[in-house]
C-alpha cells in the first residue's frame, strides 16, 4: 500500500513539475507610451499545457534601453526626446525564454475637449427629431 501511494506522489509531482513557462506573449492596452506617467506592460505566459498565466514582476526580468520599471509598468519621464524606447522581458528561472520590442512615445496631445452628456443627449435628441420629419420611408 506505501508503495501504491509512494508511486502515486512521485507521478503527481511530475506531471505538475511538467508544466512550465514554454513562452511569453506581450499583450499592450495601447500602440504608444505616454510621457510622465507609468505604462503597464501585460505579459501571458504559454505554459505547456496550453493554457495562459498571466505573469508579473515576481515572474520576469523588465529592462528599457531608457526609463525606469516599477513592477510591470515602465516610467517615462516627461523630459524624454528619443522617439522610441526597447524593452525587454525575460524569465527570471529561464532567461532563455525573452521578448524584446520596440514602443513608439506618443507624440499627439490629449488635450482635446469631449462633448458633456448633456450635449450629447441634446445631439441625440435633434438626430431624433430630423428622422421623424422625414419618416422612415421616403
Amino acid at each position: 500500500m506505501k508503495k501504491i501511494v509512494l508511486s502515486t506522489f512521485i507521478l503527481i509531482t511530475t506531471f505538475a513539475k511538467a508544466q512550465k513557462i514554454e513562452s511569453i506573449h506581450i499583450n499592450l492596452y495601447t500602440d504608444s507610451l505616454k510621457k510622465g506617467t507609468y505604462n503597464y506592460i501585460n505579459v501571458d505566459g504559454l505554459m505547456s499545457n496550453g493554457k495562459y498565466l498571466p505573469l508579473d514582476s515576481t515572474h520576469l526580468f523588465f529592462t528599457a534601453s531608457y526609463a525606469t520599471f516599477k513592477g510591470n509598468s515602465l516610467f517615462i519621464p516627461l523630459s524624454f526626446e528619443m522617439p522610441k524606447v526597447t524593452i525587454q522581458v525575460a524569465l527570471k528561472n529561464n532567461p532563455r525564454v525573452y521578448k524584446q520590442f520596440d514602443m513608439w512615445i506618443k507624440t499627439t496631445d490629449d488635450a482635446g475637449t469631449l462633448k458633456t452628456s448633456d450635449e450629447i443627449l441634446k445631439d441625440m435628441q435633434k438626430q431624433g427629431s430630423v428622422k421623424k420629419k422625414k419618416g422612415i420611408f421616403r
